[in-house]
């Protein structure tokens, strides 16, 4: 339940930290904010990010071996990058219409995959 956990977090942490380092390109092509000083913007990116670090830290807490949880510092590391590059694809491919995956995208991912497999591997 731990592990589930974690990741869950993980997720949602990933996703508050996307859309704080590079949602605010999203809504200044949107008209939204392209006004704004970027002091703002930085302020701004700056209270989404604090949702993340609320997710952040509680999953590596409750995921951390030292804690009791089932992950060591590197596994959470290889985890929690993998999630940041699965959202990270997710939302650029969904909110910027002009980004497009290509055939070297999915060779990182293999390597991704791989690089999950031996931080694992005992």
């Amino acid at each position: 339940m731990k592990g589930f956990s974690t990741i869950l977090l993980l997720i949602v942490s990933n996703i508050f930290m996307t859309f704080a380092w590079y949602g605010h390109l999203k809504l200044q092509e949107m008209k939204v904010i392209s006004n704004w000083p970027l002091y703002a913007v930085i302020l701004f990116s700056w209270a989404i990010a604090l949702a993340e670090y609320s997710c952040q830290i509680p999953a590596n807490r409750i995921g951390f071996s030292g804690n009791g949880g089932p992950f060591s510092l590197m596994q959470l590391k290889v985890i929690q990058e993998v999630i940041t590059l699965i959202v990270f694809t997710v939302f650029t491919t969904v909110f910027f219409k002009g980004e497009a995956l290509h055939w070297n995208h999915f060779a990182a991912f293999c390597c991704l995959i791989l690089a999950v497999y031996f931080v694992f591997m005992k």
